[in-house]
């Protein structure tokens, strides 16, 4: 898993991040009418988004399971339930997301499950992850439904940029993933670059890290090309799993007894907020995510555009944190105390 250095960098760059946004959004505000308009919310629909949440979660979980089954790797539920909560904990306080998966690889290992299987179907979690966020941001761009675009045009450009970012990732992922060879010399190319220009030292350990990656692709590549149907059903299953949590902002404006905004437009609304967030090097958003949910949806909300903002936000992100980080703890107690056992080697073949 990750160093302590590296633990102690996240946690403090977390709480400098939270303090700033804390700072930002209630600076001048007036918070005895804020916690007025929170004490009048019907508590029922927080209690629906935290069912959210934890389905939300949960459907990582059968994921892995799902994937695992159809290469014939043998796991239990409950531990991918685990590894799920695990993920999500970690994405939530380290920039850009980048510590959930290899705490999730962590986990894995202790239960036997070789680290290029782990590495595999979480590859592919993160590819559909991304892609079902493309694909809302172009459809509403395209279509440009006149109920979500009234609210969205402050933040178009931000939106656009969230899109254009996820759009290059997922798609040098599936240049890694089918055409290794061109990937492969991009990255070469980019390290010597890198290493004339004196931004990176000992570039021969950074090309024996490429080298590695080009074998997990291949075998990426060779999964989706031998389990379409696995990739589509998982595809849907993360479709219903990212607007179950953008329902959560829906929830939200249901407690503060509105109702006058229909479901499908505050979702999108929220869609296109971690289109634009998604790929900015901040831990779960945090700070700009606040601000555009406050240009976004003032115009609709009015004065209890803050309130709303804090429950919404309370609830899919620091409830959400919460619960991972109390599942997390599971995980080490049931699976993180288990000594590293024979046959879990970098080299098994995943196909």
């Amino acid at each position: 898993m990750m160093s302590k250095k590296k633990n102690m960098f996240n946690a403090i760059f977390l709480i400098a991040v939270f303090v700033i946004t804390t700072h930002y959004i209630f600076q001048g505000k007036d918070m005895s009418s804020l916690i007025y308009y929170i004490q009048k919310t019907d508590l029922r629909y927080w209690i629906g988004a935290v069912f959210c949440i934890i389905i939300f979660v949960g459907s990582e979980s059968v994921l892995i399971f799902y994937m695992m089954h159809s290469i014939q790797q043998k796991v239990n539920l409950t531990h991918c339930f685990l590894y799920s909560f695990v993920g999500f904990f970690f994405s939530c306080i380290t920039p850009s997301a980048t510590g959930g998966q290899p705490a999730q690889i962590y986990y894995m290992k202790k239960d036997n499950i070789p680290i290029p299987v782990a590495t595999l179907i979480l590859m592919v979690i993160t590819i559909t992850y991304k892609m079902v966020l493309i694909v809302l941001g172009i459809i509403v761009f395209i279509i440009q439904p006149a109920e979500v675009m009234i609210y969205l045009t402050p933040v178009k450009g931000i939106c656009y940029l969230g899109l254009l970012l996820n759009v290059f990732c997922v798609g040098f992922m599936i240049l890694l993933v089918f055409h290794p060879s061109i990937a492969k010399n991009i990255l070469i190319s980019t390290i010597k670059v890198l290493n004339k220009i004196k931004l990176i030292k000992h570039p021969s350990g950074y090309l024996e890290r490429i080298e590695g990656a080009m074998q997990q692709y291949q075998e990426v590549a060779i999964f989706f090309k031998t389990h379409t149907l696995v990739i589509f059903n998982v595809f849907l299953i993360t479709v219903f799993q990212r607007l179950l949590f953008f329902y959560i902002t829906y929830l939200t404006y249901r407690s503060f007894g509105l109702k006058g905004e229909s479901w499908i437009t505050i979702v999108l609304l929220q869609g296109m907020i971690a289109v634009a967030v998604d790929m900015l090097p901040l831990p779960g958003g945090m700070g700009i995510s606040e601000k555009l949910f406050l240009m976004i949806f003032t115009p609709m909300l009015g004065n209890i555009t803050l309130p709303a903002m804090v429950v919404s936000r309370g609830l899919s992100f620091y409830a959400e944190l919460i619960l991972c980080a109390l599942f997390t703890i599971i995980a080490h107690i049931v699976i993180g105390r288990k000594g590293n056992t024979k046959g879990n080697k970098n080299d098994d073949r995943i196909l």
